[in-house]
């Protein structure tokens, strides 16, 4: 995509690992090829400096120092943490305040729009999700849109005119105290979300399809979701409360053997599962059939980590406890003895594959269990507790009529369903400190 670029790339991610040395001659390649190429990138401040040398600060400094005009880094730091506490929080750490987490990857015209950070385990060992949108003018400017009202409420990362310094991290607005964005960032995304939403710009469509209806009319739908509880903008947990209302409930219960289950069947996923409370509390009240897939503890991106990070497989298992348990006591869980095609209630698998770990989210919702999806959610978030209130996240609902696409998402569903086993969670020991850590930290999870 960088090497087609002529006019915009535009990415961000949480950060960029300081092996993508060929990412970064990709840019610049692009940049000596294209006079009139403008590069924008938007990054985590908190991840993309920590200390060190392999930090993405200074990965991409000779690119800042070689084309000042012309490319623009950008990097949000949360305001949750302010004060003295910002001062005392050491680096990693901090991180767990907040981050700046879409993924959206563009350049000209096309957008690739993941859950992955530009790092090389997700290009080699690392399972996520990528959206593919080419030629569509319009989600591309809205995802450029977006980075840019963003760059409002973000810092600058410029090189350093002091020798002491490699670089310099410049505020651009010195009425507005950077621990203090709050108001200036929810009024920026809101009034972006206003202006796009009465406009058609998300109407699309597949490439030819002999089985979808009207010739030439749009068969795909796309909504951008932004969601950014330290902002007051919950725009993801209105669309999937809507979505649940809206979908229509199962009409037998979970234990009846005698009338199939034939509603919407919804499938969920995310790397780091422990379902926000509203969303565990949308899946338990509906009669809609779930299948749900965690990673394992060996799959968690944290696996075999020093220090506290390396708890965290073990604190999700808890999460994943207590949810089960809950699933229980509401009498939603999907019978044991029941088929993929007509089970329902709730399902909890989780996923391993020798050698990878895992990071997909998002929802898939098929009309009935035997159909292919015809509603995906996708992008940046993670669906817990985190991504609702502390991180910032981009993601969209894609709802589509297109036969050939809704097989793809039925593939991708299936492919993912391939490395995954019944859960073994209620079989694994929680140390007493991980319920202790879990316990103070649980929301940044």
């Amino acid at each position: 995509m960088i090497r087609r670029a002529k006019r915009r790339v535009f990415l961000s991610s949480l950060y960029i690992g300081s092996e993508e040395t060929e990412l970064i001659e990709a840019l610049r390649t692009a940049l000596e090829t294209n006079p009139s190429l403008q590069v924008r990138v938007h990054l985590d401040l908190n991840r993309s400096t920590r200390p060190g040398p392999k930090s993405t600060a200074l990965l991409l400094l000779p690119l800042l120092q070689a084309y000042p005009d012309r490319v623009h880094v950008s990097m949000f730091r949360s305001p949750k943490l302010k004060g003295i506490m910002a001062k005392l929080v050491p680096p990693r750490y901090n991180e767990g305040w907040g981050t700046w987490h879409p993924k959206i990857y563009g350049a000209d015209d096309e957008v690739l729009i993941s859950g992955a950070n530009l790092n090389e385990s997700y290009f080699t060992n690392r399972q996520d999700r990528y959206i593919h949108l080419s030629s569509q003018p319009s989600i591309a400017q809205y995802c450029l849109s977006f980075l840019q009202v963003s760059e409002s409420f973000s810092y600058k990362l410029l090189a350093s005119q002091d020798s002491k310094e490699k670089y310099q991290l410049a505020w651009p607005d010195s009425k507005t105290h950077p621990h203090h964005i709050e108001r200036k960032a929810h009024n920026a995304l809101t009034t972006l979300h206003n202006t796009y939403r009465l406009s058609s710009t998300f109407r699309t469509s597949t490439a030819p399809d002999t089985s979808s209806q009207d010739g030439g009319e749009p068969d795909v739908l796309i909504f951008p979701i932004i969601q950014a509880g330290q902002f007051d903008i919950r725009e993801e947990e209105r669309v999937l409360s809507l979505l649940f209302d809206e979908l229509p409930g199962g009409k037998c219960p979970s234990d009846s053997k005698e009338i199939p289950y034939n509603d919407p069947l919804i499938d969920l996923t995310t790397g780091y599962f422990g379902l926000y409370r509203p969303y565990r509390d949308l899946v338990l009240g509906s009669q809609l059939a779930c299948r749900i897939i965690a990673s394992s503890p060996k799959a968690n991106g944290f696996y075999g980590s020093s220090g506290i990070s390396g708890r965290l497989p073990e604190g999700y298992t808890l999460l994943e406890q207590r949810f089960i348990n809950a699933v229980r006591k509401s009498g939603r869980e999907w019978p044991d003895d029941a088929t993929e095609s007509s089970g329902s209630g709730v399902q909890l698998r989780e996923w391993e594959r020798d050698g990878w770990t895992y990071h997909a989210k998002g929802i898939w919702v098929r009309p009935t269990p035997t159909s292919t999806p015809y509603i995906t959610l996708f992008g940046s978030t993670n669906l817990n507790s985190r991504s609702a209130n502390l991180d910032t996240e981009l993601s969209f609902l894609l709802v589509t009529s297109s036969n050939t696409l809704r097989q793809r998402l039925a593939e991708e569903v299936e492919g993912l369903r391939a490395h995954t086993r019944p859960w073994h969670g209620g079989d694994r020991k929680v140390r007493i400190g991980t319920k202790a850590l879990v316990a103070l930290i649980g929301g940044m999870l």
